[in-house]
């Protein structure tokens, strides 16, 4: 009885020491000497930060830096256009709202919420692999790539919305006699349309993200002149490129900050005004990007329904469940013992980004943090704050504008293959996102205990252990496990570069046309987002 109210009382405490202990344990698959770089690795990577201090900035450089932005703008709006679509129509059946029943309610929720399970499960990437290999190099493999796992993770987040929503209201609507669609129109929708335009304008940055790295199948864009200069070794015109991407997530990130505040704008006349003005903007954006593929890109849709295109989709998807092949690889004994000796490595470079990115966003979220600067907190105005502040915030931005599969790109230049540059590659673009994320919560917090410990004499360190701390933990920990659920998911893809596990066996199974092999690494990845999935949510509810 003792030991169990122990465990009640000291679990997030359990729980962070138990995080600290798998991530050393993580770090035990790496074997720590010089043999991890390659022998002309510190050369290339002081050649790097020169080309990222001297960046080519010349007239050809710029043009086309400013026609790949378009390019990956482009892509992602479309595919998030279609990604919405698909999210609202399948996250209000997943939620269960039309439903009468408490049967029918569940089997709604159960078959749809499945549906989405599915289609966010395998990374974006992934989908452009399958869509190319069955119907060819088309702009359309890239759009529907982003929107299926975008829309599964957007359907998912408006199916918890709406089950979230007060009963009061819609026990009133029913009692005055309104139907289930009636209920959705005047009920449900307009209490959470707010949250769902602000969270789909924060998937909208991450697409922008997700369109860059499309190149790697062969589409135009930033990515694709990234990879070009790459292995051109140009590192001046490489640190150009990824500058017009940091621009263009920079762009996204006011234009959703914009948004946002023109949902809770309390003033009516403007609110209305400033909405519209938002609208027109996105419709504008939507059409141009339509038009753009449709006619600059020479993208027609039917053609992929031609005989060819349908023949080798038949080919493709009858060779991922083995027709006509006559020893499967998921059906053999040594395939699957293969296939999770991989698995657990892409689990150890998981475990190992989060951790690397948890430590470093650690170090740094106490500068990143506007009311730390601004004295608001602690009570303590250094000359100091706002410069650091103002490095902090930039690094954090710079981090995740870049996406893991171009940080893995350079980082293979480096380091050999294997976990090490997967791992740092992930910690990079995931390490800003959650300095950020952290930063915003100490912004939120109430001042006054820890100004009281400010008075009182505490240090701003023993501000931080003392006082910040264990008000923020709950938070920092949620953020933890949702980071690595994401980052269990991209592990595949820095494995296309070199960076080992699943990934770079994925690729070779592609390039060689073993299409059984492809389906027993996707159950393999698929069991890892399980556990990931399984994990998080466990380990929420001890945090809560």
């Amino acid at each position: 009885m003792k030991l169990a109210r122990f465990f009640r009382l000291h679990n997030r405490f359990l729980l962070s020491l138990l995080l600290i202990a798998i991530f050393v344990w993580s770090l035990f698959s790496i074997k720590w000497n010089a043999d991890l770089f390659h022998s002309g690795g510190i050369p290339t990577l002081i050649q790097i930060f020169e080309g990222l201090f001297h960046p080519d900035l010349s007239p050809d450089v710029l043009l086309l830096g400013l026609e790949s932005s378009w390019i990956t703008l482009a892509y992602a709006v479309a595919g998030m256009s279609l990604a919405l679509l698909y999210a609202f129509v399948v996250g209000i059946l997943a939620s269960g709202v039309l439903t009468s029943s408490k049967i029918s309610k569940l089997v709604s929720k159960v078959f749809f919420r499945g549906i989405l399970g599915f289609t966010r499960s395998i990374h974006e990437l992934i989908w452009a692999w399958l869509f190319v290999a069955a119907v060819g190099l088309s702009p359309f493999a890239a759009i529907f790539a982003l929107a299926i796992p975008y829309g599964g993770i957007l359907g998912r987040i408006f199916a918890d919305m709406l089950n979230d929503v007060s009963e009061e209201p819609i026990k009133a609507l029913i009692t005055s006699g309104a139907s289930k669609r009636q209920t959705l129109i005047y009920g449900y929708l307009p209490l959470v349309w707010a949250d769902m335009i602000s969270y789909t304008m924060y998937r909208f940055e991450c697409a922008i993200r997700s369109s860059a790295i499309m190149s790697f199948i062969g589409l135009g864009g930033l990515g694709y002149q990234i990879q070009l200069s790459l292995q051109d070794l140009k590192y001046d015109r490489v640190w150009a490129f990824v500058f017009f991407l940091i621009g263009l997530v920079i762009f996204v990130d006011l234009w959703s900050n914009y948004v946002r505040r023109t949902l809770t704008e309390r003033k009516k006349q403007r609110g209305f005004s400033s909405g519209w003005r938002s609208v027109f903007f996105t419709l504008v954006l939507i059409i141009g990007s339509w038009v753009y593929i449709n006619i600059g890109d020479n993208a027609q849709f039917f053609e992929l329904f031609s005989d060819r295109n349908i023949e080798a989709a038949k080919r493709f998807f009858g060779g991922l469940i083995g027709i006509g092949i006559d020893h499967p690889a998921f059906l053999d004994t040594k395939s699957w013992s293969d296939a999770l000796k991989l698995t657990l490595e892409t689990l150890e470079m998981s475990i190992m980004a989060i951790g690397f990115a948890t430590v470093t966003a650690f170090l740094t979220v106490i500068p990143a943090a506007r009311n730390i600067a601004n004295g608001k907190l602690t009570g303590m105005k250094k000359w100091y704050n706002w410069p650091l502040f103002a490095f902090v915030r930039l690094a954090y931005i710079f981090s995740r504008a870049v996406p893991e599969l171009v940080w893995a790109m350079m980082i293979i230049f480096i380091f050999k293959p294997g976990l090490l540059p997967g791992a740092i590659a992930l910690a990079l673009h995931n390490f800003g996102i959650l300095g950020k994320l952290w930063a915003e919560v100490i912004e939120d917090m109430d001042s006054r205990p820890i100004r009281n410990l400010a008075t009182a004499g505490a240090s701003k360190m023993e501000s931080f252990f003392y006082g910040i701390l264990p008000m923020v933990l709950p938070r920092f920990l949620t953020y933890i496990l949702y980071r690595w659920e994401v980052i269990m998911r991209t592990t595949i893809v820095v494995g296309f570069v070199g960076a080992g596990g699943l990934g770079m066996d994925f690729k070779l199974a592609m390039s060689y046309f073993n299409y059984t092999q492809i389906t027993l690494l996707l159950l393999c990845y698929m069991i890892l987002v399980l556990i990931a999935d399984f994990a998080s949510e466990s380990t929420r509810k001890v945090v809560k």
